[in-house]
């Protein structure tokens, strides 16, 4: 897994123009607002979304037929992606958190629990985009992946929508439901949330395993 991180990696420095201008963009966007911590999310799931783009680059050409001659497993190449991601994601994520810091110092305007905790509000959006994404890449390709993730997400939307009907039918109330957890401090539903990405993740990495072992190329 060492050598496809060691790739990976190389192929980010490839991009280092393209990521270069998004920095600029999103610490100068930090800079003349009031939220500092605009840049904590941009960057953290652009960055981690490169791993989509790693992906298709191994898919070129049929590349992925001449990289499976080299000495590496299949489900070893599904977990190289998710190491990936993460490890880009939220070396990111710590960078950004401590840049908005900084920028936050030099405002007068920092307030480091706040931060701390909307920060953290970031970590399960980045890491639900990776369990959904990832294995939809892989099944799929760049084309496909795209339009398979855009009818799960209608699928998903139009599910939610018939179980809240189906549970007003039978005389659930769900805005208690929602004064509930809105009862709830913003840093326990953040912990929460974490906690069921992690899990989705997990999941989603099995998931991923079981396309990889099933691929032809």
């Amino acid at each position: 897994m060492k050598g496809l991180l060691i790739k990976d990696f190389r192929l980010l420095g490839v991009q280092k123009n393209f990521f270069f201008v998004i920095l600029v963009v999103a610490v100068g966007i930090s800079i003349i607002s009031e939220d500092s911590l605009f840049m904590v999310g941009f960057l953290s799931l652009v960055m981690s979304l490169f791993t989509l783009s790693t992906i298709s680059y191994d898919e070129f050409d049929n590349g992925n037929a001449f990289l499976f001659t080299l000495p590496i497993s299949r489900g070893g190449y599904a977990v190289e992606k998710y190491c990936f991601g993460l490890l880009l994601g939220g070396g990111t994520w710590i960078l950004a958190m401590l840049a908005a810091f900084m920028i936050s110092g030099f405002k007068g305007t920092i307030s480091v629990p706040n931060s701390l905790i909307s920060g953290l509000a970031i970590l399960p959006v980045m890491l639900l985009m990776q369990a959904v994404m990832i294995p939809f890449q892989l099944k799929f390709g760049s084309e496909k992946g795209k339009i398979a993730i855009i009818s799960t997400v209608g699928v998903l939307f139009a599910i939610g929508y018939a179980v809240m009907e189906m549970m007003e039918t039978i005389g659930v109330d769900m805005r208690n439901a929602v004064v509930y957890f809105s009862a709830m401090h913003i840093s326990i539903i953040s912990v929460i949330l974490v906690l069921f990405s992690v899990v989705l993740l997990l999941i989603s990495l099995r998931i991923s395993i079981s396309i990889m072992d099933k691929k032809e190329f």
